[in-house]
This record gives structure tokens, sequence and C-alpha cells, in this order.
């Protein structure tokens, strides 16, 4: 079943604050946590013991700081509800990273403006592209991306299972060029 590509509740951005932070910032600790948790909740140990975790600690945190990365971690009521990464992937290439909504706000569009911030500062830091994967068991991180305007680099046809980590991209530069209109 495709989600509908409108959040269920309207987003009140008024009430939102966007924040860029280095990693070991302790408002970024809800971000790592709950991320862990749903990793390992939706793929146990698929792909081995301890793979949230490692994955987690995959990148040194430098590579998610200015001027070539960044971590935005959205905040509302001086709670982080939502965030997003990215690291220089190549020349003109970002690869975004740890999309995330905490689990009690979501279906809210809080993941689609977490895009839209990292699309834009990634853009303002001279990005022209975007690279993205999620995993095979996180259907809604697909549908979000597809919605976005995201090109998907796998068979959409094939089980997830059998792909592993599935590539998105986007052309930055293209989307500047789009009507006002076709832009959300």
């Amino acid at each position: 079943m495709t989600p509908p590509t409108l959040p269920a509740t309207p987003l009140a951005v008024s009430g939102l604050t966007v924040l860029n932070l280095p990693m070991s910032d302790p408002r970024v600790r809800p971000l790592l946590d709950e991320l862990a948790h749903e990793y390992d909740s939706r793929y146990g140990n698929l792909f081995g013991e301890g793979a949230a975790a490692e994955e987690l600690n995959r990148y040194p945190a430098e590579e998610f700081a200015g001027p070539g990365g960044a971590l935005l971690i959205v905040r509302e009521h001086g709670q982080s509800v939502a965030g997003g990464a990215f690291r220089r992937y190549g020349p003109d290439t970002a690869e975004f990273k740890r999309i995330w909504t905490h689990s009690a706000h979501r279906r809210r569009g809080l993941a689609r403006f977490v895009l839209t911030e990292l699309e834009a500062l990634a853009a303002r830091r001279g990005y022209r592209n975007v690279y993205l994967t999620t995993g095979p068991r996180q259907p809604e991180a697909k549908h979000l991306y597809l919605n976005a305007g995201y090109e998907a680099q796998f068979d959409l046809t094939a089980d997830p299972e059998t792909i592993g980590p599935l590539a998105f991209t986007k052309d930055l530069a293209l989307e500047s060029l789009l009507p006002e209109s076709r832009q959300s």
C-alpha cells in the first residue's frame, strides 16, 4: 500500500527550529538512539550482530561537519523531533544520511520538511546532486523519496529484500528549474 503523499496532520512550520549541529551535541542524541532502536527492530541480525551500531558509527563525525557536510536537527517545544545529515559523496554530490523523525511525531510531514531543508542547504553549499540509500524494510522512506522526485537506482518491481540498500539520486540543479507550482 502506498502511503499518502500529504501528511496526515498539516505541518505547522512556525513552531519548528532548524539547527545545524555537530554530531557531539546532546540534542543529536535522540536521533542516534532512536535510529539504533529502529534499525535493530526492523532488521534484527539480518546484516549481522551489532549492525545498527556499526552503521551509525561507519562515518567519522567530521564528515558531517561544514563546509562539506551538515547535521540538521528540527526542534519543537525544546525537543528534537526530526533530523538528517549529509556528507560529501563526490565533487558535486551530497550523500544524505540519518533522515529521522521521532516515533511520537511521525505522519506530520517532518521527514519531507527535513529532506527539503537538507536539499536547500546542500544546494547553497554547491552540491548539484544527491545520493542516498534506505533499507529494504523501510517502505515509508522509499515512498518519501519517490514522492519527493528522487529516482530509484534499482528495479522498483523487485523484492526489496533481494536488493539490499535501496539507492536513490536527485539532480538539485534540475529541481531549481521546475516551476514553483511543481516544487513542494
